[in-house]
């Protein structure tokens, strides 16, 4: 019996009531066809009604793949569990689904990408629920708001539990009826394959999940092949998982990008094609942010300022010093940038991202270089909720799995939302002061645990445009001042906090503020023209 389909016809095989688990990283591996058929669907029938979905990494994307906000419908969508949703500037029209956030029409939780799949992973072997330490203080923890985005998301889906003498989180299982994956090729038993992707994703997991309690497993694919014609090493999701297999020739790789051989490992692109960043501000900050680093560490990077530090190493003749390793599942190479991001070219290795979690959230990596939306005087960042304008964050994605024991965190951002800054003179000049603090009394959300980064004995820095903090165990220090910056006026009257200052404060390096190489060196640690630093 054939496994093929239409999109039509596998949108008639989601009922009433359903739990839907979605593979995706915004645009990169979505299956838009088969959700535009179900939103279809709905619009033409009135069904299916009610549907939970499940998204580990957001569907989606504000450029033309519009993933869960075809689903985003009153009566279609009752509650929605996502490690992230879709996002874009503030200019833009936010997407039909933070519409339902806003107006509570949707129940809506943001829960930890790498915690989602290891929700999957536990109900497909049929276990309870998932017992972590990852979230706790945070925005995860029931003490906080546990994972609810509104008044609509009422029903808890994480406790707090004792066990062996020690505290902990506990989310349990909630068990998919029908998986929607995406891959490049199936064979006609349904056995697929990647080699147009960015990025495995969580495929296998969500499949397992379905499949190992009843369910339905719906593939997307590019093309159809003879059984028989896919070697065994390539196929990533067996045949004996995948019930029904739609064909959507057309599906992009990932956001605007219909495909490109690098971003799935099939070339490698010559190191002069990849541009360098302008000058500007935030190539500065990018700058002091690599300095950070060493030669031999394995390092996470996240969206922001920091997914150009990167570059700056290319830049300096340093590529090759780090090894980049991102949530979606890439491994090494050259991250890309914007909304690009998520996917690398010339990647060493692609990981299963519910593998690649595992490895952040077990602190087997060096550093991660994350953004930061508001710091608190306990250290706490949050990157996950930004009330004025909602879709210009995505939620938190894998950041609270990454940050929860990482060895060495290194936020970056601007110290005040909407200054007016320039580079002059060998530093920073500020033209017009910000009008929003972001060195605030208490963050928003707790997307980060200052404090449990304290008892942990995590080493965090935060590195903004005027100057360098540490988190100690009496709170912010200020460590380093960017030169031009006066620090009474422009730094500490400018939090809402009281900051300390290390006596030995210490001066940005100049070099850092001008238009040309930098001289870093990695090796043995990060130096400026053979200056330790």
């Amino acid at each position: 019996m054939s496994k093929l389909v239409s999109a039509a016809q596998a949108a008639s095989l989601i009922r009433d009531g359903m739990v839907v688990s979605v593979s995706s990283s915004s645009g990169l591996g979505c299956p838009d066809a088969v959700l535009a058929a179900i939103g279809e669907r709905f619009d033409a029938e009135g069904h299916p009604r009610n549907i939970t979905t499940l998204h580990p990494i957001a569907a989606g994307d504000m450029y033309g793949i519009r993933g869960i906000d075809h689903l985003a419908k009153p009566g279609l969508l009752k509650r929605t569990l996502c490690g992230s949703y879709p996002s874009g500037p503030s200019s833009s029209e936010p997407p039909q689904i933070w519409k339902m956030i806003g107006d509570n029409s949707v129940a809506a939780y943001n829960v930890p990408s790498g915690i989602l799949f290891d929700m999957h992973r536990e109900a497909a072997a049929k276990r309870p629920g998932v017992l972590t330490k990852v979230g706790l203080d945070t925005f995860a923890d029931p003490r906080h708001q546990g994972c609810a985005m509104n008044a609509a998301a009422s029903e808890p889906i994480v406790s707090v539990q004792q066990f062996d003498g020690e505290e902990w989180l506990y989310f349990r299982s909630i068990v998919p009826d029908v998986s929607i994956i995406r891959a490049t090729t199936a064979d006609e038993r349904g056995n697929l394959t990647y080699e147009h992707e960015g990025a495995y994703l969580g495929g296998l997991e969500q499949a397992l999940a379905a499949r190992n309690n009843g369910g339905t497993v719906i593939a997307q694919v590019k093309r159809v092949v003879e059984n028989g014609t896919l070697k065994p090493h390539d196929v990533r999701v067996p045949g004996v998982l995948v019930d029904h297999i739609v064909v959507a020739p057309d599906q992009l790789q990932t956001t605007l990008t219909p495909y490109d051989p690098a971003i799935s490992g099939e070339i490698f692109r010559p190191l002069s094609t990849f541009r360098n960043t302008e000058m500007s501000v935030q190539k500065v900050i990018a700058r002091r942010v690599a300095m950070e680093l060493a030669d031999g560490m394995a390092v996470n990077i996240g969206f922001g300022i920091s997914a150009n530090v990167p570059r700056i190493l290319l830049e300096e003749g340093q590529h090759g010093k780090v090894t980049w390793v991102i949530e979606q599942g890439a491994v090494g190479g050259v991250p890309l940038l914007d909304f690009k991001f998520g996917c690398s070219s010339n990647a060493d290795a692609f990981m299963p991202s519910p593998h690649q979690f595992i490895y952040f959230q077990g602190g087997g990596f060096d550093a991660s270089l994350l953004s930061f939306l508001q710091i608190d005087r306990h250290g706490s960042v949050n990157v996950s909720k930004l009330s004025a304008r909602p879709h210009v964050t995505a939620g938190a994605g894998g950041f609270v799995d990454i940050t929860a024991r990482a060895k060495k965190i290194v936020f970056s951002g601007f110290f005040n939302a909407g200054a007016k800054l320039s580079l002059a003179d060998g530093g920073i000049r500020i033209d017009g002061e910000g009008k929003v603090k972001k060195v605030v009394g208490e963050v928003e959300h707790i997307s980060f645990s200052g404090k449990r980064a304290v008892a942990q004995g995590q080493d965090i820095t935060y590195v903004t445009e005027r100057c360098v903090m540490k988190l100690t165990p009496d709170g912010l220090m200020v460590t380093e001042l960017a030169p031009g910056i006066d620090l009474e006026r422009d730094v500490l009257a400018q939090a809402e906090i009281p900051l300390g200052v290390a006596n030995d404060l210490k001066v940005t390096p100049s070099v850092l503020y001008q238009d040309r190489p930098i001289g870093l060196s990695l090796n043995g640690g990060a130096s400026l023209g053979g200056a330790h630093v």
